[in-house]
């Protein structure tokens, strides 16, 4: 009776590989949290965008009895600024309006977005803020 053939093994190459694999899993289960948590950060800056524009031009155009009679709009003074703060708050993010000749500007109260992954390199989160002008145009 033949005897099987046997192998000879190199010492020391069994799982040498684990590691390797281990860290690269690692590597790319951080990669994925720091684009899922970088799209959060984006998403909550486009909304602070937004929601300060729609502000920003509610109040620039805020409509008075006497400007709907006579067909024009009215713009500026305190409530311009008092529209669009009121809109800001009302969207979840406070914030500020001033109006200077005519062009309200609002800006949104700095606000933060929590960022687990990162807090692990000393940044437990990120501050987002917007601001936008509009002025009123009749027509």
């Amino acid at each position: 009776m033949t005897s099987p053939p046997t192998h000879a093994h190199s010492g020391g190459d069994e799982g040498s590989l684990t590691p390797f694999v281990l860290l690269l899993c690692v590597a790319l289960a951080a990669l994925l949290g720091l684009v899922a948590e970088g799209g959060l950060v984006l998403s909550a800056r486009e909304s602070a965008m937004s929601e300060v524009e729609q502000a920003a031009r509610a109040g620039a155009a805020v409509l008075t009895p006497a400007t709907v009679r006579s067909g024009g709009i009215s713009t500026g003074g305190a409530r311009a600024v008092a529209v669009a703060e009121f809109l800001m708050a009302l969207d979840g993010h406070p914030g500020t309006a001033t109006d200077i000749d005519g062009v309200l500007t609002a800006t949104i109260t700095p606000f933060r977005i929590r960022t687990p992954l990162l807090a692990l390199a000393g940044e437990g989160s990120i501050s987002v803020t917007a601001t936008a002008s509009a002025r009123a145009a009749a027509g």
